[in-house]
């Protein structure tokens, strides 16, 4: 109650304190006791009072308001939109349209709305991992699920259905045409499909069996789905399985561990003796390259298409086509590059998150985005339309990069030095200590204030004003700009 009595009354102090200047310029420069100034990277204004304490910004039809780090809320009525962090990760609401999702911790969580195929409406509520429910006005979306008692879910899991009894003892689970019937899980299973039989008595032996099969793609075309026979005794020390049969690249597996470990098919061959730390040969036909690896994947060297030297963790080079990864000392120092037109991303990273640079390239426009985070000093941005931002401190944006619950609830906190460009409209900014001193500069105007405003300076095309303790010093004109003379730069 003593802090929010505080905060009340600093914010009424504020209030009369900069009601003078308010009352003429129609804003707030006594920051960090309370300030406003208009946004940089996007139309709008944000307000702040109290430091980082609280914030509030609306831009358009976005209205975002946070006290941090213990609430962050935005709603946007054009988007049917509204999101709210409480401590997050502790407690988020999300709501887009007809959807929504609560969730405390990711255990307590309620979700719902309609699906976009059928309009369907379904409501769930899940305490994770003991309880499941969905309703909706279609009963056969219905469920129920009490762990690990008695229950059924659908599309939980990944998995299509799951049905259990006293789990572990017995449980039932669907994926596609596959159904799965588990005893004392996860010991032993009897398993059926299209054309597809098995079971298993786990670690001891299990097989699975799967004819030929068909369905039919999104245009209305029949695929032939491939074939397989798999075996395993004592898992994981023998596997014999033959997948992929019916089409032109059936694969043989043969593992027995630690002995070795080999793969043939008509594409690609690999060979490892004694597995998983021996020598291993691969001769990949298909992507052209030919490997040696002893003890693979610590010493590797490659030739082909693809050119592979690492003797880790010394160093490592890998490249091909549209792919190269490096790294020297790792984790000291890395480097990954994908060249896929129109993209071209490269990022450079030194021990793990203490530095990355990345940049992204869009080859067909020129454009070219680029990240730069150095942890937990600062974070800074440029996106593909040359907007740029500089956070200074940040310990957690470069690990938890383009988080928008970190930026609305926690980058307030730690943002001592914030500076804004946006090119399109010529207009900037730079705020120090929650705007202790702050400027902003567009076109229009350049706007400074210092230390709670008593200092400030604005200027525009036109003149120039001075407040000093928020008593104006008067006005001051700017000359003219000289005229140029017509015909002062032409040739006789």
């Amino acid at each position: 109650m003593t802090l929010r009595y505080l905060t009340l009354l600093t914010a009424l102090l504020a209030t009369l304190i900069v009601r003078p200047a308010a009352a003429q310029t129609n804003t707030l420069s006594a920051g960090p006791l309370a300030h406003t100034f208009p946004l940089t990277l996007q139309p709008g204004h944000r307000f702040e009072t109290l430091g980082p304490l609280f914030y509030r910004q609306q831009s358009e039809s976005n209205t975002l308001w946070a006290i941090p780090p213990l609430i962050a809320h935005t709603t946007d009525p054009d988007m049917d939109m509204t999101e709210m962090d409480i401590l997050y990760p502790l407690l988020s609401y999300d709501r887009f349209g007809a959807e929504y999702r609560f969730h405390i911790l990711q255990v307590f969580a309620f979700a719902g709305g309609k699906t976009l195929d059928k309009e369907v409406e379904k409501n769930r509520f899940t305490l994770f991992p003991f309880y499941f429910q969905q309703r909706s006005p279609d009963p056969v979306h219905n469920y129920t699920a009490l762990f690990p008692l008695y229950g059924t879910l659908k599309n939980r899991l990944f998995r299509d259905e799951i049905f259990f009894v006293a789990f572990p003892l017995y449980g039932q689970s669907r994926k596609k045409d596959v159904v799965t019937d588990n005893y004392v899980y996860p010991f032993f299973h009897l398993r059926k499909g299209d054309n597809l039989s098995g079971w298993q008595f786990w670690p001891i032996f299990g097989h699975e069996f799967k004819g030929m099969t068909t369905k039919t793609n999104g245009f209305g075309e029949v695929e032939p789905i491939p074939a397989h026979d798999k075996w395993f005794a004592l898992w994981p020390i023998y596997h014999h399985n033959d997948v992929n049969l019916g089409t032109d690249n059936p694969q043989k597996i043969r593992i027995l561990l630690p002995l070795y470990s080999i793969y043939q098919s008509p594409l690609r061959d690999s060979y490892t003796f004694p597995w998983p730390l021996g020598f291993t040969y691969t001769d990949d036909r298909e992507k052209k390259y030919h490997e040696y690896g002893l003890p693979w994947p610590l010493i590797v060297f490659a030739r082909g298409e693809k050119t592979v030297n690492r003797i880790w963790p010394l160093f490592g080079k890998a490249k091909n086509s549209f792919k190269q990864s490096d790294f020297y000392l790792w984790p000291v120092w890395k480097y990954n590059r994908i060249q896929s037109a129109p993209l071209d991303r490269e990022r450079t990273r030194i021990m793990f998150f203490l530095y990355s640079d990345l940049i992204e390239r869009n080859t067909d426009t020129g454009k070219h985005l680029r990240r730069v985070d150095f942890w937990p000093f600062f974070t800074s941005r440029k996106g593909l339309d040359d907007k740029y931002r500089l956070q200074i401190f940040a310990p957690l944006e470069p690990m938890l990069p383009n988080n928008k619950s970190i930026e609305r609830s926690y980058s307030p906190l730690w943002s001592v030095w914030r500076t804004e460009r946006n090119p399109k409209t010529e207009a900037s900014s730079h705020s120090l200590l929650w705007n202790l001193y702050r400027k902003d500069k567009s076109p229009e105007q350049t706007k400074c204030s210092l230390l709670f405003g008593l200092f400030q300076y604005q200027s525009t095309p036109e003149a120039r004003q001075y407040r000093l303790f928020y008593i104006p010093l008067g006005k001051k004109a700017n000359g003219p700009k000289p005229a140029v003379q017509e015909g002062a730069n032409s040739k006789p």
